[in-house]
């Protein structure tokens, strides 16, 4: 029994239209560099705190910011721009040809 992606034969169905769901695509993304940025800096705060470069309170607010200012800043940088995307779709369907009533 085999686990896994299946696998697909070359040139079968290969000019067939496959559809991406580009939101849900780029969120997981986003988790996935979130949660190793997040795992990065704290690996790296840990160890400086270790060798006691965390001596003020001043250091121990620019925690959070360090941590959590970037994912976020990203994500919204992407709604953002999924926003100035949409403004760029068309209202309605495909342009119908004007009709001609003089034939």
């Amino acid at each position: 029994m085999a686990y896994g992606i299946p696998r697909r034969a070359f040139g079968v169905n290969d000019n067939e239209q496959v559809l991406i769901n580009w939101r849900r695509g780029l969120y997981r993304v986003w988790v996935v560099m979130s949660i190793a940025w997040l795992m990065g800096w704290t690996i790296f705060l840990i160890m400086h705190g270790i060798q006691g470069n965390i001596r003020t309170t001043g250091d121990m607010l620019e925690i959070p910011v360090l941590l959590f200012g970037p994912p976020v800043a990203l994500l919204l940088f992407g709604l953002a721009a999924g926003w100035a995307m949409r403004g760029f779709k068309a209202d309605g369907g495909p342009a119908k040809p004007p009709s001609n009533p003089a034939k």
